[in-house]
């Protein structure tokens, strides 16, 4: 059995995200070109300092969408409001790393508490019109750790929350896996040691995909035939970090899923980006383009995926500046059916350091694009309308 220290799993958990702070302005902080994405103004649920990023979205219609994170906020179809969550503080002790919206009054989220206090434990909570309140999840012993980083659905009562678990003193490290079946939710953990699911997507009761990484250097996929979950292997291109972020289940010969790769083990090359492709027999790296890199600091990374279609499919993320001071932007690219491109997307810059990352996104029945992210500690959506 491999063992893992619960730090190094919390670590990268919590560096997603959280930009550190330099004081210049990057020179790569010029005015992105015309782009298909607007700003939508966001609430923020914690006044600053504390934190307000967004890593999930989801909608039932045009007039109900939610966003998760460190807050959770609602769109009514003109305007976002910031609601409160229980146990989500915006301190980066507590996130919300998933959520499905099924109706005005049938929402689910889900994440993690108490980060980097000695006791994580997962959370999943509904929301049933009013509030949001926290719902009872699967015992688990009290020494366990579980964390839930993604949920997908098919209908209200076939939900799949993933994520890990750290058993044996935190020393263990488990994927985990927990399905809603209308009723109560049940805890399937996988024997893959080191192992940690991001993502998680259903198209079928038995055909579930979740991505991940096992210690940061391997890719890692599992998948779910409608009775157990099992390895899938995927390729690894680089010789340093191999992370799959986000994935997205449009056939069972038809899933993506995004992340980052570095060539080489030392951690100062630069991130570039990484998309794999599953074509019912094997998964493939599909080439993906990264701006510059000009220079070791300018890593590009994905953190989700989402579809319109088979032929209009999206990644988004960051990439860092090339000067070294740390600032971000967005970075958004798209699959038109043949191949994968960088699409022009906004940073609103609102403040003196530009910290703008792109983690999830949905897409609404009449095809609308919702991306949200962070924007230096403040929530930040774009909207493409009509894709």
């Amino acid at each position: 059995m491999k063992t893992i220290c619960t730090c190094l799993a919390i670590s990268l958990i919590v560096s997603l995200g959280i930009p550190a702070v330099h004081a210049q302005r990057s020179a790569d902080s010029a005015a992105a070109p015309s782009s298909i994405f607007t700003v939508v103004p966001t609430p923020n649920g914690h006044p600053r300092p504390y934190q307000n990023d967004l890593h999930s979205v989801s909608a039932s219609s045009a007039s109900d969408i939610w966003a998760v994170g460190q807050t959770a906020i609602h769109f009514d179809g003109s305007n976002w409001k910031a609601f409160s969550v229980p146990g989500i503080h915006g301190d980066n002790t507590s996130r919300l790393g998933g959520v499905m919206d099924f109706a005005p009054d049938n929402a689910w989220t889900v994440g993690i508490v108490n980060i980097g206090l000695g006791n994580t434990n997962q959370v999943i909570e509904h929301f049933n019109g009013t509030k949001w309140s926290i719902s009872p999840g699967p015992k688990f012993l009290p020494s366990d750790q579980p964390a839930l980083e993604s949920v997908t659905a098919l209908s209200p009562s076939d939900m799949w929350a993933a994520g890990f678990i750290l058993t044996n003193n935190g020393q263990s490290l488990f994927p985990l896996f927990e399905h809603y079946d209308g009723t109560s939710w049940t805890a399937f953990e996988t024997t893959f040691g080191n192992a940690t699911i991001f993502g998680v997507s259903a198209d079928a009761t038995n055909d579930v995909w979740a991505v991940g990484t096992v210690a940061q250097f391997q890719t890692f996929v599992e998948h779910y035939d409608g009775n157990t979950w099992s390895v899938v292997p995927s390729p690894n291109p680089g010789l340093g970090f191999n992370v799959l972020f986000g994935v997205v289940a449009l056939a069972p010969d038809n899933v993506w899923a995004a992340g980052y790769f570095t060539e080489q083990v030392n951690s100062t090359r630069p991130a570039k980006t990484l998309i794999e492709h599953w074509d019912g027999a094997s998964w493939k790296i599909v080439p993906s383009p990264n701006i510059g890199p000009h220079s070791v600091y300018q890593s590009n990374q994905l953190y989700e995926i989402t579809a319109v279609s088979a032929d209009d499919v999206w990644a988004f993320g960051s990439f860092f500046a090339a000067d070294g001071s740390g600032q971000q932007s967005t970075l958004v690219l798209h699959w038109d059916g043949t191949s994968w491109k960088i699409v022009p997307s906004p940073n609103p810059v609102n403040s003196s350091f530009r910290a703008d990352i792109l983690f999830g996104g949905t897409v609404i029945p009449t095809g609308d694009l919702w991306i949200v992210g962070n924007e230096f500690g403040r929530t930040l959506a774009i909207n493409a309308t009509g894709q």
